[in-house]
């Protein structure tokens, strides 16, 4: 399997020394935060896209994906949500990222209202994305944390270019055993997002394995080349540890739990 991590942990940070990192503690991609307060962000010149491609390739890591903040089921008009979706594609494209994240973002919606928006949505950008050779990927969160909610949606959509990203601390938090996650999710899984907490009320980043998340169930049976990405959210809890001096002990705890079965 390959490891990425998240610019989550990385707030603020210049490609090249997330390259340089990735590269140096033993993380094969990245996941890029896009977001104007990030390097990368969907306002980028094409002098400035170039940048960041020959950052990744010169340390010889890979953008894994970009994680946008598109919410596809968030109530009004289609047009917008389209709109900066269509952006987001775009700059994968110019980057090289095969996956864009989105989140549902369905709010206190009826499910079958959001479920219906979302498919709708991601069944219209599809095309153009796979035109673009990148797939979005809805994320377990909010509205659809669970895997079932999430795997519900893709699977209404139908596309090839439209899957899932499975946060296991979301499908943790709505209850869902990790065995059932991956049932539904593995059809349509484009990666593992991987973390670790004190509780369901401390949500604060820990080092891997330092927490209480089934990180070892959630990766049991998991399909040999499958990316695993920590999303260690610092730029959410700023008195959290540095990632840096972490991402060391980090990639040997993934790989001793993904050395069985390799």
């Amino acid at each position: 399997m390959k490891l990425a991590f998240s610019t989550l942990g990385l707030p603020g940070t210049p490609v090249t020394e997330v390259a340089r990192l990735a590269a140096a503690h033993g993380y094969q991609g990245v996941e890029l935060r896009v977001h104007p307060e990030e390097p990368v962000h969907l306002k980028l010149s094409a002098l400035e896209r170039a940048d960041v491609v020959e950052a990744f390739e010169a340390a010889g890591v890979e953008i894994l994906a970009l994680a946008g903040y598109v919410r596809v089921a968030a109530e009004g008009d289609d047009e917008p949500v389209h709109a900066e979706l269509t952006e987001l594609v775009k700059l994968a494209r110019d980057l090289g990222a095969p996956y864009v994240r989105v989140f549902p973002g369905g709010g206190d919606q009826d499910p079958e209202e959001a479920d219906a928006t979302a498919a709708r949505r991601l069944g219209a950008a599809a095309p153009s994305a796979a035109d673009a050779g990148v797939s979005i990927l809805l994320e377990t969160h909010d509205s659809h944390r669970a895997g079932v909610d999430t795997a519900r949606v893709v699977a209404t959509v139908g596309h090839p270019r439209v899957g899932a990203i499975w946060d296991v601390l979301h499908t943790w938090l709505a209850g869902e055993e990790p065995a059932a996650s991956q049932a539904v999710l593995a059809p349509h899984l484009g990666y593992v997002q991987v973390k670790d907490v004190a509780s369901a009320e401390d949500l604060a980043p820990l080092p891997l394995g330092a927490g209480v998340l089934p990180l070892a169930a959630c990766l049991d049976g998991a399909e040999p080349r499958t990316w695993v990405c920590w999303e260690y959210e610092k730029r959410w809890h700023p008195g959290a540890a540095e990632l840096p001096g972490l991402l060391d002990a980090g990639r040997d705890h993934l790989l001793s739990l993904l050395a069985p079965k390799q």
